[in-house]
């Protein structure tokens, strides 16, 4: 395939997977009504998934600012969702790790979904969404890669070197 014709599968895929999350954003909040928004609903799922973090942590991962998760978190620690553990590697920046309460919350969520989510349209197959998942995984492990910021590193130096002429 010709690099210009890489280049445009990215992007169509790029631009697809943006409508597909602004899509699933609004479905979380259809689904999940008053209890929790998109947000709250990924930082939980986050924590669910990953494991205790801290919220510098969480906003790299997510690619969004520390006082974003911050006004996210306190609202979770007032519900009781979250809370705080001492953190080992750093005495100022504590883990936010789920309550009971948000497990629970967590696990209604997932059987909501689960539900409403059962079965497949016919034409797309199980090998479909592995494929998919597989695809979407390697290209933001390739985004979240050292390769890939020495070539944004790379291609703001030329940059630079062709405004300063």
């Amino acid at each position: 395939m010709p690099a210009n014709q890489e280049a445009k599968e990215l992007q169509a895929l790029f631009s697809e997977t943006a409508f597909l999350f602004l899509r699933l954003k609004a479905l979380a909040e259809e689904i999940h009504g008053e209890e929790t928004t998109a947000s709250i609903r990924g930082i939980l799922y986050q924590l669910a998934r990953e494991g205790a973090g801290t919220v510098p942590r969480m906003a790299r991962r997510r690619s969004v600012s520390r006082q974003y998760i911050q006004s996210i978190v306190n609202g979770l620690l007032e519900r009781d969702l979250v809370t705080y553990k001492e953190n080992p590697h750093h005495r100022k920046s504590k883990l936010v790790v789920l309550t009971p309460a948000g497990t629970r919350l967590v696990d209604r969520m997932n059987a909501r979904e689960a539900e409403l989510l059962q079965g497949l349209p016919p034409t797309i197959g199980v090998e479909s969404v592995q494929s998919a998942t597989r695809v979407l995984a390697e290209v933001r492990q390739w985004f979240e890669s050292a390769e890939w910021r020495a070539t944004l590193q790379n291609e703001a130096a030329k940059g630079c070197q062709t405004r300063s002429k």
